[in-house]
C-alpha cells in the first residue's frame, strides 16, 4: 500500500515539474546559490504573494516592484550566515564544504516549485519514479523552512514519500507533529499546542471566563482557534463570540464591519486573536477603524511583536495588549554580515527581457540594490525569526557531524541519503550560544514562550517582558507587579459572564454557556461542591450544613447524659424515692401489727411498696447512651409496676367499701368476695392484664435503640422507639382506666371512719398524677428535643411520688408521729362513731 502511494505520489510530482520547470529558465542570482559537498534547501519568503486571475496553472513571479518583505530577507541572510559560520568552522564538519539552494516562497505556487526543484535530480533537472523511494538521491539531502503553516504541510506531504528532513523556523501547527502524516518534519518554533496551554494558564490567572476568539484563514488561525477553543471550554472558560477573518478581507468591506459590529456586541472584554501577521494587521486596522477601545487583547506569537502590527495608525488607542512570544534569541553577526552583505560589489541587476518581472524565483532585484543607508533594520522579532532559522541550519551540520563521522577530526565523504540525516537530526543535542537544541519525538524543540504586554508610556512602542511559559507540563511564572493595566486604580480589568457566586451559593446555568449564570443559596443539609462543577450536594447521614455553606459539618450526637445537672437532680430525685419506699418498707414490717399497718393492706403493702420500688428502678434506663436491654425494660417496668400499685390501691379501696357499706346488705357478695380472695384475684388478674399487653409492646413493637436525624439537622437523637408504638398507648390507657377506678372507689369511700377514710390523700395523689402526664404529652407535642426522656422521667418520677405521699406518707407519720393513734381503742371508737353517726342518720 506504501510503495503504491509512493508511485502516487512520484506521478504527481513528475507532472508538477513538466509545468513548473518548463515556465523557468532564467539562471538564479549568485546570491541564491553555493556549492558544496552536501546542498540545503531554504525557503524564505523575501516578497509577499499577490492576487491576480489565472487561466492556466504556472508559478508566481516573486521578484516584483513594491512587494519586498524585510521579514523574510533577514531570515534568508542568517541561513547564509549560518552555513558560512559552518564552513569556517575546524571542528563541525572539517573537511567538508556546505552549499546551498534558496528560494523565495512568496506563494503557495512558489513554495511548491521550490519544493520540486529540491526533489530534482543533481543532473537532470526532473524526479524520476523509483520502486525504493529510501534509495532516491537529490540534488538536496535538507530543508529549511518554509515560514508558514499551509506551505509547511504542503512541503512536508510532498517530501515525506522520500523521507527528507524539513525543518521550519515558522510553522507551529500542532498537526504538523502527527508523524504519520509528516515522518520527516522537525522545526525549532514551538508547537503551537504549548502556545494555546499558555494562552488558556493565561485567561485562567487573570480570571477571565468570558471571551471573544478571533483567528485569521489558513492552518495557523483556523487550527489554532479550533485547539484554543476545546481547550479553554475544557478548563471553563465560555466564547462569547467567534469568528475567522477571511484571506480575502480588506479594511471597510461588509465582512469586515459585520466583525467589529459583533465584537462590539459581544460582552466579553477580552479578546484573543490567534493570526498571522498580515490578516492581524487587517483586522487592528478594521479595530481603529470601528473604534473598539478598552479591551484586552490577547496575542499569538505571531503578531504579538510585529512591527508591521505596531504600526498601525491609532492602535495606542485599542486598550491593553498582553501576548505570548518566543523567547528573544539573538544570531550574533547577523547584523554586521547584513552590513558587508549591503556593501559588497554585487554587480548590476540583470534587466529581465521577456516581461517587466523577472522569471525566476532566485532572483532578489532589490537585495542586490540595498547599501548600507537603504538596507532594512534588523528589529526584535525578525531576530528571534532569524534565529531559528539559523538554529535549523545548525541542526542539520550537527546530524551530518554524527552521520559523517567527523568527531574523528575527519569526515567521510560517501552518499548520504536523506532518511539517513533525518535519523541523525533526531538525536542531535547541542549549545548554540548558551541555548540547547534538541528535538523531541515529534521533532519539536525544547524552548519556551515569554509573557509580554505592549508598552505606550514613551514616545514610541516598546513592549515588557512579564514572565515566561515553561514545558512540560506548562506552567506560567508571571510578575505581575510590573503590569499597568489600562483601568481605574490598576485593577484587572473583568470579563466574565457572570459574577462568582457568594459561598455556598450554587450556579444555575441560564442559556448555553456554562459561564452565564444564577446564584441560588445551596438548601440546609447541603453544601457546595466545588470539584463537581460548583453544584449542591447532599451532606452524608451523619453529617449536617446549614443553608448556603461550603462544607458539612459532623452531627452532635445528643442522649440524656448522666452528667448533665439536670440529670443530677433527676437521679438524686429518684433515688431518693427508691430509699424511702426502702425505709418504708422496712417501717411496716416493724409494724406489721399494729392497726394502721392492717389498715392500709398489711401485707398488700410490701406488694405495693414493690410496684413502686420497681416503676422508680425503670426510671434509671432512661439515662446515658440508650441500649437493647433499657430500651425494653424502662417504660414496660414502669407500666407493669405501676399497674400492680394501682390494682392494689383499687382494690384496697373497694375492699374498705364493701366492708363498711355492703356487708350487711349484702352479705352474700361479701361472704364469696372474702372466701375467694377476691382482693388477691382482682390485683392478679388486673397485673396479669397488663403483662400480656407489655409482652405484646415487646415482641410486636420491640422498642430498640436508634438514631433519629429528621428532627433537628444537626443532631442525632439517640433515642428508643417506644414512643409513638400501639403498645405504649394501650399499657398507658390501661393505667388510665386503673387510676380512674382507684379515683372512684376512693371517692365512694370519702365518709367512712377517719381512721380509714384515704379519699382525700388518694385523691390529690391520682390528680397529680393525670395532670403529671397530661404536662408530659403537652409537652411532647410541642418539644422533641434531647430533655424529653427527662420530662418523660419526671413525669414517671411524679406519679410514684405521688402514689407513695399520699398513700403511704400519712400512715408512717401516725406511725411515727402519733403512735398514741396506732391503737386498737383508737380504730375501735373511729368505728363505733361511724355507726352511731350511721344509725342516727
Amino acid at each position: 500500500m506504501l510503495l503504491c502511494t509512493a508511485c502516487l505520489v512520484g506521478l504527481q510530482l513528475l507532472i508538477s515539474c513538466c509545468w513548473a520547470f518548463a515556465c523557468h529558465s532564467t539562471e538564479p542570482s549568485p546570491d541564491f546559490t553555493l556549492p558544496g559537498d552536501y546542498l540545503l534547501a531554504g525557503l524564505f519568503p523575501l516578497h509577499s504573494g499577490c492576487l491576480q486571475v489565472r487561466h492556466r496553472p504556472e508559478v508566481t513571479l516573486c521578484d516584483r516592484t513594491g512587494s519586498f518583505n524585510e521579514h523574510g530577507y533577514h531570515l534568508f541572510q542568517a541561513m547564509r550566515l549560518g552555513v558560512e559560520e559552518i564552513n569556517n568552522s575546524t571542528t563541525l564538519l572539517p573537511n567538508v564544504t556546505l552549499g546551498y539552494q534558496l528560494y523565495d516562497v512568496c506563494s503557495d505556487s512558489a513554495n511548491v516549485y521550490a519544493t520540486l526543484s529540491v526533489l530534482s535530480l543533481p543532473g537532470p533537472r526532473h524526479i524520476e519514479l523509483q520502486g525504493d523511494l529510501l534509495r532516491y538521491s537529490p540534488k538536496v539531502l535538507a530543508v529549511i523552512g518554509p515560514d508558514t503553516t499551509n506551505r509547511a504541510a504542503t512541503t512536508a506531504a510532498l517530501l515525506s514519500p522520500f523521507l527528507m528532513p524539513l525543518i521550519s523556523y515558522g510553522a507551529s501547527s500542532e498537526t504538523l507533529s502527527v508523524k504519520r502524516q509528516y515522518p520527516s518534519f522537525l522545526r525549532t518554533i514551538p508547537n503551537d499546542k504549548y502556545q494555546v496551554e499558555t494562552m488558556v494558564l493565561l485567561l485562567q490567572r487573570f480570571g477571565w471566563t468570558w471571551i471573544s476568539l478571533v483567528g485569521s484563514s489558513g492552518d495557523y488561525g483556523q487550527l489554532g482557534v479550533q485547539a484554543l477553543e476545546k481547550q479553554a471550554t475544557d478548563q471553563g472558560i465560555c466564547i462569547a463570540f467567534k469568528d475567522i477573518v477571511p484571506f480575502s478581507a480588506q479594511v471597510g468591506d461588509q465582512r469586515m464591519q459585520r466583525l467589529m459590529r459583533h465584537l462590539a456586541q459581544a460582552t466579553a472584554t477580552v479578546v484573543v486573536v490567534f493570526s498571522n501577521r498580515p490578516l492581524a494587521r487587517v483586522f487592528f486596522e478594521s479595530v481603529v477603524l470601528a473604534n473598539l477601545t478598552g479591551k484586552v487583547w490577547v496575542a499569538s506569537e505571531a503578531w504579538v511583536l510585529s512591527r508591521h502590527i505596531t504600526g498601525v495608525p491609532g492602535i495606542q488607542r485599542i486598550g491593553m495588549v498582553l501576548g505570548v512570544a518566543i523567547q528573544k534569541r539573538t544570531v550574533p553577526g547577523l547584523k554586521a554580515f547584513e552590513e558587508a552583505y549591503a556593501r559588497a560589489d554585487k554587480g548590476a541587476p540583470r534587466p529581465c527581457h521577456k516581461s517587466s518581472c523577472c522569471s525566476s524565483n532566485q532572483v532578489c532585484r532589490e537585495c542586490e540594490a540595498f547599501t548600507a543607508h537603504t538596507m532594512p533594520k534588523l528589529k526584535g522579532f525578525s531576530m528571534s525569526s532569524a534565529y531559528n532559522a539559523y538554529r535549523a541550519v545548525y541542526a542539520v551540520a550537527h546530524g551530518l557531524h554524527q552521520l559523517l563521522g567527523c568527531a574523528s577530526g575527519v569526515c567521510s565523504r560517501g552518499r548520504v541519503y536523506p532518511w539517513q540525516l533525518l535519523e541523525q537530526i533526531h538525536k542531535v543535542n547541542f549549545l548554540l550560544h548558551k541555548d540547547t537544541v534538541m528535538f523531541n519525538d515529534n521533532g519539536d524543540p525544547l524552548s519556551s514562550y515569554n509573557i509580554i504586554a505592549w508598552d505606550w508610556s514613551g514616545p514610541k512602542w516598546t513592549f515588557t517582558v512579564l514572565g515566561s511559559s515553561t514545558w512540560s507540563p506548562v506552567q506560567l511564572d508571571i510578575n505581575e507587579t510590573k503590569i499597568q493595566w489600562h483601568g481605574k486604580d490598576n485593577q484587572v480589568p473583568k470579563s466574565v459572564c457572570s459574577s462568582d457566586c457568594l459561598e455556598g451559593h450554587q450556579r444555575v446555568v441560564t442559556g448555553f454557556h456554562p459561564c452565564c449564570f444564577e446564584c441560588v443559596p445551596c438548601g440546609a443539609g447541603s453544601f457546595l461542591n466545588k470539584s463537581d462543577l460548583y453544584r449542591c450536594q447532599p451532606c452524608g447521614k451523619e453529617e449536617w450544613a446549614p443553608e448556603g455553606s461550603q462544607t458539612c459539618f459532623p452531627r452532635t450526637v445528643v442522649f440524656l447524659a448522666c452528667q448533665e445537672h439536670s440529670s443530677w437532680v433527676l437521679l438524686a430525685a429518684n433515688t431518693l424515692l427508691l430509699l424511702l419506699l426502702l425505709g418504708t418498707a422496712g417501717l411496716f414490717a416493724w409494724h406489721l401489727d399494729t392497726p394502721v399497718v392492717r389498715s392500709a393492706g398489711g401485707r398488700l403493702c410490701f406488694l405495693m411498696l414493690g410496684s413502686l420500688a420497681a416503676g422508680s428502678g425503670s426510671l434509671y434506663g432512661f439515662f446515658g447512651e440508650p441500649t437493647r436491654p433499657a430500651c425494653l425494660l424502662r417504660q414496660a417496668l414502669f407500666a407493669l409496676g405501676f399497674t400492680i400499685f394501682l390494682s392494689c390501691l383499687t382494690v384496697r379501696s373497694f375492699q374498705l367499701i364493701i366492708i363498711f357499706k355492703f356487708s350487711a346488705k349484702a352479705p352474700t357478695f361479701y361472704r364469696v368476695w372474702v372466701q375467694n380472695h377476691g382482693a388477691g384475684l382482682f390485683v392478679m388478674i388486673s397485673s396479669a392484664a397488663q403483662l400480656l399487653i407489655c409482652l405484646t409492646w415487646l415482641v410486636v413493637w420491640t422498642p430498640l435503640p436508634t438514631r433519629e436525624y429528621q428532627r433537628f439537622p444537626h443532631l442525632v437523637m439517640l433515642e428508643c422507639t417506644e414512643a409513638n408504638s400501639l403498645g405504649f398507648i394501650l399499657a398507658f390507657l390501661y393505667n388510665g382506666l386503673l387510676s380512674i377506678s382507684a379515683f372512684a372507689c376512693s371517692y365512694l369511700g370519702k365518709d367512712l371512719p377517719e381512721n380509714y377514710n384515704e379519699a382525700k390523700c388518694v385523691t390529690f395523689s391520682l390528680l397529680f398524677n393525670f395532670m403529671s402526664w397530661i404536662a408530659f404529652f403537652t409537652t411532647a407535642s410541642v418539644y422533641d428535643g434531647k430533655y424529653l426522656p427527662a420530662v418523660n422521667m419526671l413525669a414517671g418520677l411524679s406519679s410514684l411520688s405521688s402514689g407513695f405521699g399520699g398513700y403511704f406518707l400519712p400512715k408512717c407519720y401516725v406511725i411515727l408521729c402519733r403512735p398514741d393513734l396506732n391503737s386498737t381503742e383508737h380504730f375501735q371508737a373511729s368505728i363505733q362513731d361511724y355507726t352511731r353517726h350511721r344509725g342516727s342518720t
